[in-house]
């Protein structure tokens, strides 16, 4: 019950309203399920150490519930998958902590899927409690109750923390003083394997930030603050190793870029793109589509073809017809128009209906938003942070003040 009341004390409404709901999926999960039929997977990592202090809290909550004594078995199935490029660390936390919360510790040296059918075969488990948040790769299509994926053992996966943010994370770990894996606090914010995650060099302090922060608790010897410190949640996977591409592989921005200067070159490696723009104004007259003339002149001098230039009105069907055509028969598409805050900005639907995906909140694009209106940001319930799920990467650009949104091989210039 320390965590509830840590909470509370944290005058946190952000943070009280994110546990409330936390809280609410684990009760409703343990009235739905027995205890044998539930699993708890934890990797070590901060996520899953805030749903392992969710778990001990909900379980002590039903306890009280039922008027059941302290000491009453209220252990959950706690699965750890160990791996050979786990880090040193994290295996370490993890040991200690199951140790020090008495936790049913079963280890699997499997990957995932692999792992996971031979314990239901065993051990057949109902449900899995999962740390995934929605920014996360793998939540892509996932609510806070989820069936497993076909060609997956069947169970549910159970997500409480799905709507948390980072600050979300970190404001809980901090306000209940709970452990947490030491690699944290060495600039790592997003842990992976030893080969793929490094320290996140927006934590970086080189000597003369040192020497201004002795408050900190920080040495000359320690080259990154703490993860907790990182005011820009929408990094906190920029310690995440991008894979290389292949070497053999030359895409459109070498094929046709301005060093190519090699005619026939250009000529045989040709690549189609579409220009889109959205807005009633556009289709009236009120105003030129001075942005389609300008991205057709650019593409042109890059060596690109433009296949096709349209004016879509501000309509979400009309949008996604659009968008599913010329995603499929050019290279690329870019879209410029229909996206803010009014209620006719409907490219981002459209684009996510063309796709099949729905619009999910993104944490790291509410974050640019919110550097650029401060407190005025209206945090989860802001419209705009709203982005197709699943297949959205933002790409940034020092003379952007917002991202460009890429879906797949669209590019809508927000």
């Amino acid at each position: 019950m320390e965590i509830c009341r840590a909470v509370d004390a944290s005058c946190d409404r952000r943070l009280q309203a994110k546990y409330k709901h936390a809280m609410f999926v684990i009760d409703r999960t343990l009235a739905l399920y027995r205890p044998d039929e539930v699993a708890f997977s934890f990797n070590g990592g901060k996520d899953s150490t805030v749903l392992l202090h969710l778990l001990r809290a909900g379980c002590a909550a039903l306890k009280s519930k039922l008027s059941l004594p302290a000491d009453a078995e209220d252990r959950i199935r706690t699965i750890y998958f160990e791996g050979p490029d786990a880090f040193p660390e994290i295996d370490s936390f993890t040991y200690e902590t199951a140790q020090e919360y008495n936790l049913e510790l079963e280890v699997l040296r499997q990957d995932f899927k692999s792992g996971l059918e031979a314990l239901l075969k065993n051990k057949p488990i109902k449900a899995i409690f999962l740390g995934t948040r929605i920014g996360d790769p793998n939540a892509v299509g996932q609510e806070q109750f989820s069936p497993s994926s076909t060609g997956w053992p069947p169970f549910m996966r159970v997500n409480p923390i799905l709507d948390w943010s980072y600050r979300d994370v970190w404001a809980f770990l901090l306000a209940c003083k709970v452990p947490y894996c030491k690699l944290y606090d060495q600039g790592y914010t997003s842990i992976g394997s030893v080969h793929d995650t490094v320290p996140n060099e927006a934590l970086y302090i080189d000597s003369s930030v040192e020497k201004d922060c002795p408050e900190l608790g920080l040495s000359r010897k320690k080259a990154y603050k703490p993860a907790y410190l990182l005011r820009d949640g929408r990094l906190e996977r920029a310690g995440r190793l991008r894979k290389q591409p292949r070497k053999d592989y030359q895409g459109p921005g070498v094929a046709n870029g301005v060093e190519n200067t090699d005619t026939q070159a250009n000529v045989d490696t040709l690549y189609a793109a579409s220009v889109l723009s959205v807005g009633d104004e556009l289709l009236r007259g009120d105003m030129d589509d001075q942005m389609g003339t300008f991205l057709s002149k650019e593409l042109f001098s890059l060596g690109w073809t433009v296949t096709r230039r349209a004016v879509v009105p501000n309509d979400i069907d009309a949008v996604a017809e659009e968008i599913e055509q010329r995603s499929s028969a050019s290279d690329i598409v870019l879209v410029c128009g229909g996206v803010g805050p009014l209620h006719c900005d409907v490219t981002l639907g459209g684009v996510a209906k063309a796709f099949g995906v729905r619009l999910a909140p993104d944490e790291e694009f509410e974050e640019y938003l919110r550097q650029l209106v401060g407190d005025n940001c209206a945090g989860d319930q802001n419209a705009m942070a709203r982005l197709p799920e699943g297949i959205t990467e933002l790409l940034h650009h020092k003379r952007l003040s917002i991202p460009v949104i890429k879906c797949r091989n669209v590019f809508v210039l927000s």
